[in-house]
């Protein structure tokens, strides 16, 4: 099989997403090493070392994953494209991919702040998969956009985790294709019953309808609307399961009524979606959530939740169907009101199952491979000629 070396900003062992979806799935298909951004070291006498693990899934399907370990010279974080720990971190993967045999690789990147490891690798294909406007992220490297229109115009292929994404790349790179983010129906229908799972202990205290929300809670959260949600319906519970990340705790809505779960494991989640009487996916609409296309958008749906949202362009655009978009707190409110109210119809029921079908990850990484062994065989008759 072929090596297949992805850089990425998110670690591998994190909130379970596209990342993990895809490259689980494309480890049948290539050797992956799933390189990390810097992990700081306590021991300041240690110097940088390439640390690294395996991940195995179920059936004996493998990735691995590297990072550079690094003593923590005064900082909590380093990112791939620090200018002090670049160099090294060349020097060492480089290494590190000679002992492990790995030459002329298909080279993937979630973040363009890594390009520069191309300066010691000499990659058979470049793929750039933008899950996310990174550049419109709270404490974003200023240099961040630069790199990314490098890093679009050098990829042979270019995948987008949404509609508003694949706009704006489509621009500098026309082999750009997209691919919604989507959704391990057989997972998350489990939750369709709710049944099949035992109320979760945080839940079963609760009296009243849940609304939940399951993701990374930070800047994106329209912490106002939570707020008005809580204060307008007192009866309502809001369950908001997820890490805290890039925004202070304190400044997320408190009350009886709002509930904090912190992370979950990707296995666990249907336990809890299970008992949501309506999902939520409560963004702001600001530069961060300009280009989101929310994942969990399918997972609520694969459970038949009914989902009520705030009015991001690619829910709208991809989901309006099914989804009900609140353009205002109030119109979001008197939305949840409706959901709890009215049984879904067998119409929207019908364009659930449509959207699904579309939308699994298995069918998104067979056509994601399609397109790599494509521009690979080009490539050769490019190289041959």
């Amino acid at each position: 099989m072929r090596d297949l070396v992805v850089f990425s900003h998110l670690r591998w062992d994190f909130v379970w997403q596209r990342p993990q979806q895809l490259l689980a799935r494309l480890a049948s298909q290539f050797n992956i090493l799933f390189v990390e951004e810097p992990l700081i070291t306590a021991d300041p006498a240690r110097p940088p070392y390439i640390d690294h693990y395996v991940w195995y899934d179920t059936d004996g399907v493998s990735v691995r994953v590297a990072r550079m370990s690094v003593p923590a010279q005064g900082r909590s974080w380093i990112g791939h494209g620090d200018a002090q720990t670049a160099d090294t971190y060349e020097e060492l993967l480089s290494d590190f991919l000679a002992d492990q045999g790995i030459v002329e690789p298909v080279v993937w990147f979630y973040t363009p702040m890594a390009q520069h490891f191309l300066n010691v690798l000499e990659p058979e294909l470049v793929i750039y998969d933008v899950m996310d406007q990174l550049s419109a992220f709270k404490g974003a490297s200023p240099e961040l956009r630069d790199s990314e229109r490098q890093l679009l115009r050098m990829a042979d292929l270019v995948f987008t985790g949404g509609l508003s994404l694949f706009e704006d790349k489509k621009r500098l790179n026309p082999n750009t294709y997209l691919f919604p983010s989507g959704v391990e129906i057989e997972h998350f229908a489990q939750a369709a019953s709710p049944e099949t799972f035992d109320r979760p202990v945080e839940l079963s205290r609760l009296d009243g309808p849940v609304l939940g929300y399951f993701g990374v809670i930070d800047e994106r959260m329209d912490v106002g609307l939570l707020a008005h949600i809580a204060t307008t319906h007192l009866e309502w519970q809001l369950v908001l399961i997820g890490p805290v990340c890039k925004i202070d705790p304190a400044a997320l809505p408190q009350a009886d009524n709002i509930h904090y779960l912190a992370m979950r494991s990707y296995e666990e989640l249907p336990e809890y979606l299970a008992h949501f009487d309506v999902a939520l996916i409560p963004f702001a609409l600001n530069e961060a959530t300009r280009y989101l296309s929310p994942t969990k958008t399918l997972e609520y749906m694969a459970a038949h939740k009914p989902i009520v949202s705030t009015p991001i362009h690619d829910v709208k655009a991809l989901f309006g169907a099914v989804v009900s978009v609140a353009e205002t707190p109030d119109a979001f409110v008197a939305a949840i009101r409706a959901a709890l109210e009215q049984p879904p119809s067998a119409h929207k029921r019908a364009d659930e199952l449509r959207l699904l079908s579309r939308y699994t990850w298995d069918a998104i990484v067979s056509e994601m491979s399609g397109l790599i062994e494509a521009s690979l065989e080009e490539a050769v008759a490019e190289y041959a000629s």
